[in-house]
C-alpha cells in the first residue's frame, strides 16, 4: 500500500492485520495471568517482548510497554508531550505491582509487514474504580464508531471524546501521548523476510518512517496520519487502518483499550469485535451486538 494517498486495504490484508491483533491480545492476556506482587513494569514489558518474539514477531511499531498503579493514569507524564519529544517517564520503569493495583499492558508487534497496536487493562485482585472506568469505556467505543461512520471530521470525534470525558468527570489521558494522539494510522510494510529490524527508543524505525512519510504526503493532500483535536485533523476519516486508544484517568487510576478501526470511502467498522474488552462487556451484560447500532446512533446525535 502506498502512503502517498489514503485508501482501504484488501480483505486479505485485513485478515492478516486481524491475525496480528489477535496475537498481540493473546500475548497481553498470557502475560497478565503471570503478573504477581513485586514484578516491575520493566519485567512485564520484557515478558511481552519475549512472548511475541517466540511467536514469530519480526518488527514493531513500538516494543511493549507496561504501567502500574497511578502510572496507569499517566501521573507526571508531562515533559515534551506536546512536541512529541522523548519522555523517560513514559517508558516501563521500576514500579512494582501490588495487590489492588491496576495495570496496562500495551504492545504493537509487526509480523510479515502487518502491524497491530493494542492496549489491555486489568488489576491484580480487585479495584472497583477500575471496573467503573472499564465499563464506561464501552460508550467511547460506540461514540467513535458512530461518528466515524457518519464521516464526522476526526478532530470533531476527538473533541466529542474529550467532552464525554468531561461529562463523566474523567481526564482524557491520551492527551499525555505525543501530539495528544487519540489514534494514529497503521500501514502495511514490505515483507523483506528478515527476522528482526532496527528500533530506536523502543519504536520500530520502519513503522515510524512510514507514518512520517504518510504524514508528509497527507499534509499536501489535506489529511493527517495523527488523529487528535487539532486543526490538522479537521477532515473526514481517511480510508485505511487507525489504531484508536481512548485513555481515561480518574485520580490515581487509568484505563484504556486500543484496537484497529477500519475506514473505507463511505463506512467504518472495528477490525474485530472478538477482543478482550468487548468480551468483558458482554460477560457483564453491557454489550449486545443486536442493539449496538441503535446505541451508537443515539450517541452520535447527542455529540
Amino acid at each position: 500500500m502506498s502512503s502517498t494517498t489514503a485508501r482501504p486495504h484488501s480483505q486479505e490484508d485485513l485478515a492478516r492485520f486481524r491475525d496480528v491483533q489477535r496475537l498481540a491480545y493473546e500475548c497481553a492476556q498470557a502475560v497478565a495471568v503471570e503478573l504477581k506482587p513485586g514484578i516491575t513494569e520493566r519485567q512485564a514489558a520484557a515478558l511481552q517482548k519475549t512472548w511475541l518474539l517466540d511467536h514469530g514477531v519480526d518488527d514493531w511499531f513500538h516494543q511493549p510497554f507496561a504501567w502500574f498503579g497511578d502510572r496507569t493514569a499517566f501521573r507526571g507524564f508531562i515533559g515534551l508531550k506536546h512536541l512529541g519529544g522523548f519522555n523517560p517517564a513514559f517508558y516501563p520503569g521500576a514500579r512494582r505491582l501490588e495487590e489492588g493495583m491496576p495495570f496496562i499492558l500495551d504492545n504493537a508487534p509487526t509480523l510479515h509487514g502487518y502491524t497491530a497496536d493494542i492496549g489491555f487493562c486489568g488489576v491484580l485482585g480487585e479495584n472497583k474504580l477500575l471496573d467503573k472506568l472499564m465499563d464506561d469505556l464501552l460508550e467511547y467505543r460506540q461514540l467513535i464508531l458512530s461518528m466515524a461512520k457518519a464521516r464526522a471530521p476526526l478532530a470533531s470525534i476527538s473533541q466529542a471524546v474529550d467532552a464525554l470525558c468531561a461529562k463523566h468527570g474523567y481526564e482524557p489521558r491520551h492527551k499525555a501521548y505525543p501530539f495528544e494522539t487519540l489514534a494514529h494510522r497503521v500501514e502495511k510494510l514490505n515483507d523483506d523476510g528478515k527476522k528482526s529490524h532496527f528500533s530506536l527508543a523502543n519504536f520500530g524505525v520502519r513503522n515510524v518512517t512510514e507514518l512520517a512519510r504518510g504524514g508528509l504526503s497527507g499534509l499536501k493532500e489535506g489529511w493527517s496520519t495523527i488523529w487528535n483535536s487539532s486543526r490538522l485533523s479537521n477532515h473526514a476519516p481517511t480510508p485505511g487502518l487507525w489504531a484508536v486508544e481512548p485513555h481515561l484517568g480518574f485520580r490515581d487510576v487509568g484505563a484504556k483499550w486500543e484496537e484497529l478501526l477500519v475506514v473505507t470511502e463511505d463506512d467504518a467498522y472495528w477490525l474485530d469485535d472478538d477482543v478482550p474488552h468487548v468480551r468483558r462487556w458482554a460477560a457483564r451484560g453491557l454489550w449486545n451486538a443486536g442493539d449496538i447500532g441503535v446505541q451508537a446512533a443515539s450517541l452520535a446525535q447527542a455529540a
